[in-house]
């Protein structure tokens, strides 16, 4: 495949993930975490016109100065930029705005990429597509967010499955201790948190095959999970009384049963289905109940060769800190990871919102831990 034909299959996969929305649900902004549709179709387009075209294409003509300012993340190089908490009141550009600017990039990129590129665009735009590949998984799980906190509990898809394999694996795979290769290795893209490559001691310890279904969660819940500070960090059993949670995000209780809101809409939980939509200070408090624990990201990446992964995001026990040797590139680029290395925890894996080719063993996923909204799952060492 050539570099243009992956360009454009990337980016028509993003207006893909959007083709089941109506045009107000490319506006809605709920909670500061999730951005409106719209806006993750204008970042990605603004990712590509800011460091690939402006700088390396002669004469293109930036679409509009002023987006800059709209679509700028958290790129402080790049100048100033609407709070993240506003995105919402963005009624202009459009809807039909922003898709007119995905098409003018689109036509400016691939005249680019007709002819020959230097090895240092070729880095760039190969992050570029890693970059779109991250905002796809952020589009479904925001757009999930937005439907599933309206009080319709609308379809978003019948076709978007939530769970690939039918059973879980049973049982457990001990791993010896021992002193172990951990983080990137090879010639391929991974992103500059997976580096550099080197050695970690690990204890014995066993690792669950399977994620942590709904029913084992379930038991938890039913068994006062939620109401025994004992299973809880200090900081936890404050987010569950502040917050009143009483069960993993996009669960209702209805006349007695239990149902859960997908991308299929509002259907009875699937007792063998994975759980889902869980913060870590729930993850932490379902291992410490089970008298177990969570695994830490080198644990996990040791480990996953012997197990299916891939469902669920899932909860480590590791902070997110920067890897030895690890540097962080100069400019805008440099501001990609290295400044959020605190206060995280780290999640490893993939989900079904990930799109294809887009996870490894090494990569690093990180959020703070009372967010849920991802599919963020649970898997158990002992």
């Amino acid at each position: 495949m050539t570099l243009v034909e992956e360009y454009l299959q990337i980016r028509k996969y993003s207006e893909q993930v959007c083709e089941p929305l109506q045009t107000e649900d490319y506006v809605v902004q709920p909670i500061v975490d999730v951005s409106p549709p719209k806006w993750h179709l204008g970042h990605t387009t603004w990712f590509f016109e800011t460091f690939i075209l402006k700088p390396f294409s002669a004469n293109y003509q930036v679409y509009n100065d002023d987006y800059n300012f709209v679509f700028n993340s958290y790129y402080e190089t790049v100048g100033n930029r609407v709070i993240r908490t506003d995105r919402g009141n963005l009624s202009r550009p459009s809807v039909n705005e922003i898709y007119q600017y995905r098409a003018y990039v689109d036509e400016a990129m691939a005249n680019f990429l007709s002819a020959p590129v230097k090895d240092e665009v070729k880095a760039l735009l190969v992050l570029g597509f890693n970059h779109e590949q991250q905002h796809q998984e952020l589009l479904l799980t925001d757009i999930k967010y937005i439907l599933g906190n309206n009080p319709l509990f609308p379809v978003y898809t019948k076709d978007k499955k939530e769970i690939l394999s039918a059973e879980n694996e049973p049982g457990w795979i001990d791993i010896s201790a021992g002193i172990y290769e951990v983080g990137y290795e090879g010639t391929g893209f991974s992103f500059d948190n997976e580096l550099n490559r080197h050695q970690a001691y690990l204890n014995d310890f066993a690792i669950s095959k399977a994620l942590v279904s709904n029913a084992e969660f379930l038991a938890f819940i039913q068994e006062g999970g939620y109401e025994n500070f004992n299973y809880w960090h200090a900081e936890g059993w404050d987010w569950v009384k502040c917050n009143h949670i009483t069960s993993p995000m996009y669960w209702h209780l209805i006349n007695g049963a239990w149902f859960n809101y997908t991308l299929g809409g509002l259907l009875p939980i699937d007792p063998k289905a994975p759980v889902s939509h869980i913060s870590y200070y729930e993850a932490y408090a379902y291992a410490s109940w089970k008298g177990m624990r969570l695994p830490t990201e080198f644990e996990w990446e040791v480990a996953a060769k012997n197990f299916n992964w891939g469902e669920r995001w899932e909860w480590t026990e590791s902070a997110y800190l920067p890897y030895p040797g690890f540097s962080k590139a100069a400019g805008a680029i440099g501001e990609y990871n290295g400044k959020f290395m605190v206060n995280q925890k780290v999640l490893k894996g993939a989900s079904i919102a990930t799109p294809q080719n887009h996870s490894r063993l090494t990569y690093r996923n990180f959020f703070h831990p009372h967010l849920r909204w991802q599919y963020t799952g649970i898997r158990l060492v002992k």
